[in-house]
């Protein structure tokens, strides 16, 4: 029977995420061409929207709230909102359209041309995280996916797929993780020299 203390549990897990995460180093011009248009946004006085499902909807929560409150250091609150959020109208909705719709549903109303909206979805196969990019297309606002193993569904969908080529839903999270933080980290950096 194979070892299964917790020390080779973390063991294991620890080196499966340093695997996954080198892989973030093969993004990187499309890492640059999504910061390029989060910046972009940012500074033409536009807003962040993000969605996903599951450890997707709270890693758009993350970056919402480093975008709202503050990365490292203290600057202006930046404009970003989470589209998972909002537990009475993601109630509603899946009710009366379905669950499909519950993130176009909200970019229809809240988002404008020249907005940005990053889909987060592990499998790419996510309906109404590729829904909700459509829409965005439609409607003018720039696109960034961030997904893993092949990009699903919603590889091309985006003007930027940044796709983790791993197979494990976890290592995906953490290279998604790390790409948040790094997005962060640029923005930061960019506007406020911090």
């Amino acid at each position: 029977m194979a070892d299964s203390s917790p020390a080779t549990v973390l063991s294991s897990a620890t080196q499966r995420c340093i695997d996954a995460l080198k892989t973030a180093d093969s993004l990187g011009d499309d890492f640059s061409h999504a910061c390029d248009l989060l910046l972009g946004a940012l500074r033409d006085g536009k807003k962040i929207l993000a969605c996903g499902n599951g450890g997707s909807a709270a890693d758009a929560a993350h970056f919402m709230t480093e975008l709202l409150c503050r990365y490292k250091d203290d600057r202006p609150s930046l404009p970003g909102l989470a589209l998972t959020n909002d537990g009475s109208f993601l109630s509603a909705l899946a009710n009366d359209y379905g669950y499909d719709q519950a993130f176009s549903r909200q970019v229809e109303g809240l988002g404008n041309s020249g907005d940005v909206l990053v889909g987060i979805s592990t499998s790419g196969n996510s309906e109404s995280v590729n829904r909700a990019l459509r829409t965005a297309r439609d409607k003018g606002l720039a696109t960034i996916a961030l997904l893993g193993r092949d990009g699903g569904a919603a590889a091309g969908i985006s003007d930027v797929d940044l796709v983790v080529p791993c197979e494990e839903t976890a290592r995906i999270q953490e290279v998604h993780g790390l790409l948040i933080h790094a997005f962060c980290e640029y923005i930061d950096s960019t506007l406020f020299n911090k």
